[in-house]
């Protein structure tokens, strides 16, 4: 049976992020994979920490070796057929979570010979973004400026497919907040009009990316 790995790199457990990652599940497993859903701000681990063990002539490959909840994360990505990681997208990068993530992830997964993949399969890789940016100034600006991170998942063997669900609804009540320059009722017509449309999407890409 196919594996596919969800990872919500975002901090709200229920939020946008995390409600397209569960229709991204339901797409994995309508095509007979089996899933495992993670929440990356409750797993303890930190950026790459350069300590070269994964780069050893006797070492193990594709295995980050630094003690810390990050490490069985990335052994489960590479023995599996599928990760797909969502991310809101803060100042225009994704969160500092999935970037730590990454770069444990891709670092362990290269040779510094010859810049080769030590993968010896091919894992299809999944991005979700959600940002309150519209989608037009992610396509003007964003999609540019997210393809350089989204190579370093070609490492992987596999197909990288992109989602970005644009103009979303950061919270449920905007009079609670300082947030005047939103107009809450736009926010929500959008998010009514437009959501379930991005949940119908992830769902779709989910399980191409798992068959």
């Amino acid at each position: 049976m196919k594996k596919t790995i969800l990872i919500n790199a975002s901090p709200r457990k229920k939020w946008n992020t995390a409600h397209l990652l569960k229709a991204a599940e339901a797409g994995a497993c309508e095509a007979g994979a089996e899933t495992e859903y993670v929440d990356l701000y409750d797993v303890k681990g930190t950026g790459c920490r350069s300590c070269l063990a994964c780069k050893k002539k006797d070492g193990r490959r594709c295995h980050c070796f630094w003690p810390d909840g990050f490490s069985p994360l990335i052994d489960s990505i590479f023995a599996a057929d599928a990760v797909i990681i969502g991310t809101p997208i803060y100042f225009g990068e994704p969160t500092a979570q999935f970037r730590a993530l990454v770069e444990r992830l891709i670092f362990c997964s290269f040779s510094y010979d010859d810049y080769s993949s030590y993968v010896d399969k091919k894992i299809n890789v999944g991005l979700i973004y959600t940002m309150n940016a519209p989608y037009e100034y992610y396509e003007k600006t964003y999609k540019e400026q997210f393809k350089r991170t989204e190579d370093l998942f070609r490492y992987l063997k596999g197909t990288v497919s992109i989602y970005a669900a644009c103009n979303t609804l950061q919270v449920e009540d905007y009079s609670k907040f300082n947030m005047a320059s939103f107009s809450e009722t736009e926010k929500k017509e959008h998010q009514e009009f437009q959501f379930p449309k991005d949940m119908a999407a992830v769902k779709a890409m989910a399980a191409r990316l798992s068959q």
